[in-house]
């Protein structure tokens, strides 16, 4: 097992990069001790741990579990519910992916076409040729994000392409 100061490095760096995907800061520390706990735990072990209060921590399970990253389960014998991580990485990506598509991603496309569909081009030229690059730029990451979230299996395929594509291999789709 590791050291308690390396799990509360992970913890602690795990909550910070929480931010960057649409969670607060507790809800990813939480999310990060149930990853790397072995056994599932319950909610005075999480909150004990973690120096938070129950409630927030309630709150934070709850919410991971509507994210579809935690899952609640009952152990033989206790009548607590105790928490475990999503045991594929690949499907916990995808949930977190798509949860964000769908509540940052597309309002900010959308608002954006709106805008350039009121914008004059002869007006502002300068301003409306930025936010026809910046369009042409969310349009690629659209077409990425639609074909990464066709489908959990989809988005497995993708991460291991990446995954080659990162480590200079040539990806063959049905070979790797």
């Amino acid at each position: 097992m590791m050291s308690n100061t390396k799990l509360d490095q992970f913890i602690e760096s795990w909550g910070s990069m929480g931010v960057f995907w649409g969670i607060n800061r507790s809800m990813a520390r939480i999310h990060a001790f149930i990853l790397i706990s072995e056994d599932p735990v319950d909610l005075d072990t999480i909150s004990e741990y973690l120096n938070i209060s129950r409630g927030n921590a309630s709150m934070c399970l709850k919410d991971l579990r509507q994210w579809g990253v935690i899952k609640r389960v009952h152990l033989k014998g206790d009548r607590r519910d105790f928490y475990v991580p999503e045991p594929d990485v690949s499907k916990m990506t995808f949930r977190i992916v798509s949860g964000r598509k769908i509540r940052e991603f597309d309002p900010a496309l959308s608002a954006l076409q709106s805008v350039l569909k009121e914008m004059d081009g002869s007006d502002h030229k300068n301003v409306h040729q930025r936010l026809i690059q910046l369009k042409e730029m969310f349009d690629a990451m659209d077409t990425i994000l639609t074909m990464y979230l066709q489908n959990e299996e989809a988005t497995a395929s993708m991460l291991k392409l990446l995954k080659n594509f990162a480590d200079g291999q040539k990806f063959i789709p049905g070979q790797n």
